[in-house]
């Protein structure tokens, strides 16, 4: 390290550091990659956890293990150390007339944060503690910075963010949050594949920015030199597929969105996104309503979720009411013969001083009215039917009343968390919507025109119900998260200047 490098350390790390010397003097190696467990931190404690003193003193097997230090209790010529692998954590006793003079010497420059290797029997303290009583001892990996203060772990939301290998370190229920979000993902999976769908991958680079209205990320590829763009969702290729013969897709994907960032929206999101034909929108509301129940029940244990203080049944059936009866619900606009007029609509949004564009279609003021004042009280699962088609171009037509249509979204603790419909197949229709959408998109959003996907269409797509689930947001309400970003590993951040500059940063 040079003195320019060593003046911006703490005095913590500087310490470290000269360890970090002492130890490459006294050793060829300070790095080792040889070493294995024979065992983990849970696996002892599951198997060995209930012997008495006595029966481990009978078992005279020696045991290795290797993790994180998180803890010392230090009695002069005697320690416990507490041990955490990625199954759990584990007591060491090191005791100086065990391991030799030399081995204590090298243990007395541990620090917390340390990765170490420790072999040695198993025995129970006096307060029935399952320990390692430790007989050799090595230092795999030298931690050059002190871990967050033990007490708190690490109380810096921003930080919890930016660094998340520190919040996984020293935060057990971030870790649990993850491996939980990992379950429900597998469970996810095993729901789709056990009903016969089959899972693809569709690409995340696009020519046209297409199935959805979002502002994309553009890119440009080199060699073809032509433009890109980042997927903001799946829905085109996915029907494509269905036009080619597979009845039943999904794939659990990532899409990005050139957005706003909240703590219900991240640039860069998964969700799961299924498509099966000769189904409509009501049969896919009792399939998401199985699902949720079926996550519920492989992964929480219960029906009955907790979120933010707030229990809630997921057992069924759900509310459903259409998106028309909701706003006369839950807002003061009391007028079912007013609901398509848009001057009424406008005056209203006026006087309740929501944001409106006068030059909105009737359906784009009636969605405003519903984001605005409907979506946060919707509280218990409710799936909302019969949207405008003016804000759903690729949904089907409903048949008794075409100013709407066979859509669907699903709503929990005033959240979307799903968004389905029977799909539009009628190509002449299709291609009409597109260029509708086209004449009013938004600046800066998708503008193109998916002719190919048209074509598809041309050849015929059978009757279709799609879906789409977004799985950062099922994770929250499972892992009572308050944030996405509590559920993302590493979310979009915008990165500090010494994370730029690549120089110190202290913790």
């Amino acid at each position: 390290m040079d003195p320019k490098e060593a003046s911006d350390l703490s005095e913590q790390v500087r310490v470290r550091f000269e360890k970090l010397g002492r130890l490459r003097l006294q050793k060829e190696s300070v790095y080792p990659n040889h070493l294995k467990a024979s065992s983990s931190a849970r696996k002892l404690c599951d198997t060995h956890g209930q012997k008495t003193r006595e029966e481990l003193e009978s078992l005279g097997l020696s045991f290795s293990v290797a993790g994180r230090v998180i803890a010392v209790r230090d009695f002069g010529k005697a320690s416990f150390v507490k041990l955490q692998d990625a199954s759990g954590s584990i007591q060491l006793f090191i005791q100086k007339k065990n391991v030799g003079e030399q081995a204590y010497l090298q243990y007395r420059e541990w620090d917390i944060g340390d990765i170490v290797w420790v072999e040695g029997s198993l025995f129970k303290t006096k307060t029935q503690e399952l320990s390692v009583d430790a007989r050799v001892l090595v230092l795999v990996c030298k931690s050059l910075r002190p871990l967050p203060e033990k007490f708190h772990g690490l109380t810096d939301i921003e930080l919890k963010y930016r660094r998340r290998y520190l919040d996984l370190m020293v935060n057990e229920q971030t870790r649990e949050r993850f491996q939980k979000r990992s379950k429900i993902v597998q469970k996810l999976r095993d729901y789709f594949l056990e009903r016969d769908f089959l899972e693809v991958e569709t690409p995340m680079m696009h020519a046209i920015a297409g199935g959805a209205t979002a502002r994309p990320f553009k890119t440009h590829h080199h060699t073809l030199d032509m433009p890109l763009y980042m997927r903001i969702a799946p829905e085109l290729y996915l029907k494509r597929l269905v036009v080619g013969g597979f009845e039943k897709v999904f794939e659990i994907n990532r899409n990005f969105r050139n957005e706003g960032i909240s703590i219900k929206h991240n640039p860069e999101f998964t969700m799961v996104e299924f498509y099966q034909a000769y189904a409509t929108y009501k049969d896919l509301m009792e399939l998401i309503e199985d699902l949720f129940q079926f996550l519920c029940d492989r992964v929480l244990g219960t029906r009955t979720l907790v979120y933010q203080g707030l229990s809630m049944s997921m057992e069924g059936p759900w509310r459903r009411m259409t998106l028309e009866e909701s706003i006369l619900k839950y807002t003061s606009f009391q007028d079912p013969a007013k609901l398509r007029n848009a001057s009424a609509l406008l005056k209203y949004g006026a006087d309740a001083g929501l944001v409106m564009n006068t030059s909105d279609s009737v359906g784009s003021l009636l969605l405003a009215i519903f984001e605005q004042q409907v979506e946060s009280q919707l509280i218990e699962p409710t799936f909302i039917t019969h949207y405008p088609l003016e804000v759903s171009p690729l949904s089907r037509k409903n048949e008794k009343d075409p100013f709407l249509v066979d859509r669907f979204e699903l709503f929990i603790y005033g959240r979307e968390i799903a968004n389905a419909f029977s799909e539009l197949n009628d190509p002449m229709d299709q291609k009409e919507r597109f260029k509708n959408q086209l004449d009013a998109s938004c600046e800066g959003d998708a503008q193109s025109m998916d002719l190919d996907y048209v074509t598809a269409l041309e050849y015929g797509m059978p009757p279709t119900a799609g879906a789409g689930i977004g799985i950062d947001r099922l994770v929250m309400l499972l892992t009572d998260a308050p944030s996405i970003r509590d559920v993302i590993l590493f979310p979009l951040m915008k990165p500090l200047k010494e994370d730029c500059s690549h120089g110190p940063s202290s913790v």
